[in-house]
């Protein structure tokens, strides 16, 4: 992970703390006269909140909609922020904007996303329960155990091993709260019965794997662990990836084009705004906010 300045990264560790997503936003090269200079960063939330200073206005609303981006792909990208048209071959990690607000030069900026690790909440003290523990934990995976708390929102799997005890609600919960993941621990017949006794329509009772894990002929609680931590590798969702030099990945809800300068910014509720007549309209900062407003029919806005 990039070193950030003291405060960035007491910042980033609260964020880390309550697993959250961010994105690390360094310079790494600026070109005079812009007002950004190398070693500059700023972390950008998954809100698109900008706290820090990598440029201007314009600048770091190229920042927070490239940050966004990196948030969906999973994958550290080098942004080049240019004043000019350019027409670079495009190169792997590396993604060029034209900024047409930028006061000259070029700026470089490093996006390197911090993802919580994915989460797998286990339920039950039995031995298969305790090895999944062990291997998810030595596999980069956030362990927690089944809470009164319910389901974490980001929860990447809930795995039942009981031997029985409150399996339905859990499962049912786990079912409901969307988590991508549920595994049931217990015998083909056992399984079946448990799952046809949830309270639930058949799409989603069919979501319930059980016997949790592939058939790889386990025989020790850690085989099995194995085998149930596979599955849930297997089927966990994954980030698009991004073509080299291709453009941003972010919904299509997400963005807008600045009817000003014709930048394309986030359009999300942090960045720059105005709404007239029931429409919102979105900038790449005050200036071109102001400029609107102050004549929307010359922009299309009447």
């Amino acid at each position: 992970m990039t070193s950030l300045p003291g405060d960035l990264e007491a910042r980033a560790e609260q964020l880390r703390a309550h697993r959250e997503s961010y994105v690390a936003a360094t310079v790494v090269h600026a070109e005079r006269p812009t007002s950004a200079k190398p070693g500059d960063a700023a972390l950008v939330l998954a809100d698109g909140t900008v706290i820090g200073f990598v440029g201007g206005e314009c600048a770091a609303a190229s920042v927070q909609l490239q940050a966004l981006a990196v948030l969906e792909s999973a994958e550290p990208v080098l942004l080049r922020i240019t004043p000019t048209e350019t027409a670079e071959p495009a190169r792997a990690g590396t993604v060029t904007v034209h900024n047409p607000c930028l006061s000259g030069g070029t700026l470089e900026i490093f996006l390197e996303p911090a993802l919580p690790p994915p989460l797998v909440v286990v339920h039950g003290d039995a031995p298969i329960a305790r090895a999944l523990a062990d291997v998810a934990a030595h596999a980069g995976y956030a362990v927690a155990a089944w809470g009164d708390a319910g389901v974490p929102h980001d929860t990447t799997a809930v795995v039942v091993a009981s031997h029985g005890r409150d399996e339905v609600g859990v499962l049912a919960a786990a079912v409901r709260a969307g988590v991508p993941y549920v595994g049931l621990v217990a015998s083909p017949r056992r399984g079946a019965a448990v799952v046809d006794a949830l309270e639930l329509d058949p799409a989603e009772r069919a979501r319930v794997h059980t016997p949790a894990g592939f058939d790889i002929g386990a025989r020790t609680p850690g085989e099995v662990a194995v085998s149930i931590l596979a599955e849930i590798v297997n089927l966990r969702p994954r980030p698009a990836r991004r073509a080299p030099g291709g453009p941003v990945t972010v919904a299509d809800a997400m963005v807008a084009v600045d009817a000003v300068c014709g930048m394309t910014v986030a359009a999300v509720d942090t960045s720059v705004w105005v709404e007239i007549d029931g429409r919102r309209w979105w900038f790449c900062g005050t200036g071109c906010r102001d400029a609107f407003v102050a004549d929307p029919a010359a922009f299309g806005g009447r």
